[in-house]
């Protein structure tokens, strides 16, 4: 195995070690206010969650301290991964993994940093979405290129690359006409999480067990694909019914103020 698969390992087994700690340590602090808020799933539940932001805690305490713009992170996220897809299209799956994971953590810091500062903003929260579609846009796109030319290997990953865009779009789209949606088993941060630890396991395992390389790799992508268009397709008929739903009460609440008005007359 390379070094960076060693360092992988090695990283991922310490941050595992740190679990019973969390478990210990937090027994009587209250949950994370940010995760309290969010839905989970089965991929992310709640402890996990809590557990990631009890382990960043201090350095999100010294950046915030330090007064860093939260739109560094945003900008620090999309080049993470821009540089994941350069690494994954030059077979470096481990290096393309933690790319994933610091990108992703980019991501927490920015929307954590920004509320913890008071100067959170419209601009900022567009902004950390545009760049969030990018930074996964160039990442599918290297691992595209990683199975090249294996058809349905590359047909996976657009079918990954396109759900994850349908399932933020779906999102934006349901907010902008007055509908909230956020569930679904394969939302942004479950599908770093998949990609980065296929990608950090694929040469490790396909090694040890005699398999061809990218299995798990492309497993992990496929995975992703159809839990994305899965959430996706559930976000449309949610935010479907919610309309209808809405467009129903409005036209009985204007019909009984018609008919308040003409008895009144």
């Amino acid at each position: 195995m390379s070094t960076t698969t060693w360092v992988a390992l090695s990283l991922m087994l310490l941050a595992i070690l740190t679990m019973p700690v969390y478990a210990i340590a937090t027994r009587r602090r209250p949950i994370d206010p940010d995760v309290a808020r969010r839905p989970t799933t089965f991929i992310l539940g709640t402890w996990v969650r809590d557990w990631l932001m009890w382990m960043i805690g201090p350095v999100e305490r010294r950046f915030v301290a330090w007064k860093l713009s939260p739109d560094l992170f945003n900008y620090i996220g999309g080049a993470f991964g821009f540089f994941a897809g350069f690494a994954y299209a030059n077979n470096e799956l481990a290096l393309g993994g933690w790319l994933i994971l610091f990108g992703g953590l980019s991501d927490i810091f920015d929307g954590r940093i920004a509320r913890a500062r008071g100067i959170g903003s419209n601009y900022g929260e567009f902004l950390d979405s545009m760049l969030d579609r990018f930074a996964e846009m160039f990442a599918f796109l290297g691992i595209a290129l990683y199975f090249e030319p294996t058809w349905w290997a590359m047909s996976a990953t657009v079918l990954a690359s396109g759900g994850s865009m349908m399932v933020s779009y779906a999102r934006a789209k349901g907010e902008a006409v007055g509908v909230d949606c956020r569930g679904g088993v394969m939302q942004r941060a479950e599908r770093l999480v998949v990609l980065a630890i296929a990608s950090l396991l694929d040469t490790p395992v396909t090694t040890a067990l005699g398999w061809i390389p990218g299995v798990i790799l492309l497993s992990a992508v496929t995975l992703i694909g159809l839990g994305a268009m899965g959430t996706a397709v559930y976000r449309t008929i949610y935010i479907c019914k919610a309309l209808r739903r809405m467009e129903v009460e409005a036209a009985a609440k204007a019909a009984s103020e018609r008919s308040f008005s003409l008895s009144s007359n």
